[in-house]
């Protein structure tokens, strides 16, 4: 049990709806990762996860897409990490550290960020337990560059890191329609890139994908900014919120193993409807990706 570990690298409880298990009776684990410190644009996702929390209770338990009901499953919130303001490293192991601890404590993560840059120390423990891992990847970027102005600890590079750390074409990306070119080149070497498109194209690699542990992460921007525009960096000519949603219930039929949702930032959206999307959007995966008490 790594319960008393981790809960030394805890800043703050939180409390998503209706996450009243403890961390034992728990089958799921919702942890936020306050960190944006290498963000190009403009700031703020460090107060993604508790904006999720908060207006979570503003949604319905129940999900009349599958009808289920969070009433019947055992998930607990433990609240945000402790990170050390602007040093990138050692937020990197602590985040770790956390995922590790975690996953060995056999509960499935829910890991709400923060910065896209997470990602990286969130899937690299999962990668050295599943050698076949691969990643599903929703996002309005590619974030496949070598380095960002020097920096290659940034939201720009995160996946091409998480793809070189994985076998080749173990990342299949959805929704990009931003990068450079030399991203787009690296991308047909050693990822599944679809250009702007989800759902359909999600639906058609459901059959390589089965039976693979999968670690899922989504960055909220792959939404358009007219139905997300609480992010960083918006990019125009994105999915709907209603096929992001659809997405997520298609992977259902997957072995997932881990998730996180990342980059969403309060700040940037006076109306909530960014935070509200990406809680519903953990009520589903809570709801299509665990097992039920």
């Amino acid at each position: 049990m790594a319960q008393k570990d981790l809960m030394k690298l805890i800043d703050k409880p939180g409390l998503f709806m209706g996450a009243v298990a403890s961390y034992e009776e728990a089958d799921a684990v919702i942890l936020g990762i306050p960190m944006d410190f290498t963000v190009s644009f403009r700031p703020g996702t460090r107060l993604g996860p508790l904006s999720i929390r908060n207006v979570s209770i503003g949604i319905e338990e129940y999900s009349v897409y599958q009808d289920k009901d969070l009433a019947d499953y055992s998930y607990c919130d433990l609240g945000d990490l402790a990170l050390p303001f602007g040093n990138v490293p050692k937020s990197l192991d602590i985040i770790e550290s956390a995922a590790r601890l975690i996953l060995d404590d056999g509960k499935f993560p829910i890991f709400l960020g923060g910065e896209h840059l997470v990602s990286y120390p969130l899937i690299k423990p999962f990668a050295e337990k599943y050698p076949e891992l691969c990643v599903v990847h929703f996002d309005a970027h590619a974030d496949l560059r070598e380095d960002y102005l020097g920096e290659i600890n940034s939201h720009a590079t995160v996946m091409r890191k998480v793809a070189e750390m994985l076998k080749p074409k173990h990342v299949y990306q959805f929704g990009i329609r931003s990068g450079t070119r030399e991203e787009f080149l690296y991308a047909k070497e050693h990822t599944h890139l679809v250009i702007e498109d989800v759902l359909e194209p999600l639906q058609r690699v459901l059959p390589e994908l089965k039976g693979k542990p999968v670690y899922v992460s989504l960055d909220i921007d792959v939404v358009d900014p007219a139905f997300a525009p609480g992010t960083g960096t918006q990019e125009a000519g994105g999915a709907s919120s209603r096929e992001i949603l659809k997405a997520v219930h298609a992977l259902s039929e997957l072995k997932v193993v881990g998730f996180d949702l990342v980059e969403v930032s309060p700040a940037l959206d006076s109306s909530e409807r960014t935070a509200l999307l990406a809680a519903k959007l953990v009520r589903e995966v809570i709801l299509g990706f665990v097992a039920n008490k």
